[in-house]
């Protein structure tokens, strides 16, 4: 089969490999489609702790084709999301309810095979059946689920006064579910113009467009918007210039989310002192936990509305080009059909 393959940081070929086949209790997929996150640039970069040799891609949309001994709840020719993640559930992370930090944490796109590839070996009780979405809707899931994990550690407040920063495919995804969390009102702050469009169009209350040239203009517009500062300012960007920006939105006894990721090498200034004198949160979020069903479920009943969020489809032979789409600002998501 072909795959993309990464040998060292920045350097890949999309070559030839063994098939792989399903062993006991694993089930192997023929890969529909595979999204390209924000997550693939950093380990383009040898960020995230990649381990190689390495076929990245953990968004993934997959047919049964193939399926090992002991497998009983799926079928050969059912379509299915799968959960990228494998923990042990004995580590001290796993024992707290925190698999994402599971000493054992196996990752497929990560440290392990991923979905950029023809076909992927995966446990069967990883794989989620969605014969019911379209393949462009379902490719949503893994984006969604850690979305709604975000929300399961932001906790928000009902009635609070949100700001997002960032239009790109979480900060579309972020805006709907803090509305279907309780927020009276969610502003999306951003750059693109049409990307702004379609997070009004999918509910959010209030668009800024934001000027990378003069980011003092936006800041005011935002501040206008809320004299007194949000309750909750989210960066879903990654970009230290943004999150500079967080704190002054921030009214007193607010939180900023650090949800975007940035580059391990960022670092962010911070007055101790505004902390704590302002009683300001700052939280994170990290990939999902116990959150993929609930991220069906709100893609089933259209609580997360996906029109107009995948713009880009790309061959795997194209993943180059792929990956320059994550900087295209005229891409909101792209997708790699192997």
């Amino acid at each position: 089969m072909k795959a993309v393959v990464y040998d060292q940081p920045r350097s890949f070929t999309v070559t030839d490999v063994p098939d792989p086949h399903a062993g006991p209790i694993q089930v192997r997929l023929r890969v529909v489609l595979a999204g390209v996150c924000g997550t693939d640039a950093h380990l383009h970069d040898g960020q995230f702790d990649p381990v190689y040799p390495l076929t990245p891609g953990h968004e993934i949309v997959g047919e049964v084709d193939e399926v090992g001994e002991g497998v009983t709840q799926l079928q050969v020719g059912q379509r299915v999301v799968l959960d990228n993640m494998q923990s042990c559930g004995m580590c001290s992370s796993c024992r707290r309810a925190r698999p994402a930090f599971c000493s054992e944490l196996v990752a497929q796109g990560v440290n392990a095979p991923g979905g950029f590839a023809q076909y992927i070996v995966a446990p069967a009780g990883k794989c989620h059946p969605a014969d019911d979405l379209a393949p462009d809707v379902a490719v949503l899931t893994e984006p969604t689920a850690c979305v709604l994990h975000g929300l399961d550690v932001l906790g928000l407040q009902p009635g609070s006064d949100v700001l997002v920063f960032g239009a790109g495919p979480t900060g579309l995804l972020l805006a709907q579910l803090l509305r279907h969390s309780g927020a009276h009102r969610v502003t999306v702050a951003a750059p693109t113009a049409a990307k702004l469009e379609i997070a009004a169009r999918h509910g959010a209350d209030e668009t800024v467009q934001l000027d990378r040239a003069d980011p003092g203009a936006g800041a005011a517009r935002l501040r206008k918007l809320a004299p007194e500062g949000f309750d909750v300012v989210v960066d879903a960007t990654g970009a230290v210039g943004v999150l500079e920006q967080c704190l002054p939105l921030t009214r007193d006894g607010g939180t900023v989310f650090v949800y975007g990721m940035t580059d391990e090498a960022d670092r962010l200034t911070v007055s101790p002192y505004e902390v704590f004198r302002r009683e300001l949160v700052i939280k994170g979020s990290f990939s999902q936990a116990y959150s993929f069903d609930r991220a069906l479920q709100a893609l089933r009943t259209g609580r997360v509305a996906t029109e107009g969020i995948v713009t880009h489809t790309f061959a795997l032979d194209d993943y180059a080009d792929a990956l320059a789409a994550l900087q295209d600002r005229a891409c909101v998501k792209a997708v790699v059909r192997p």
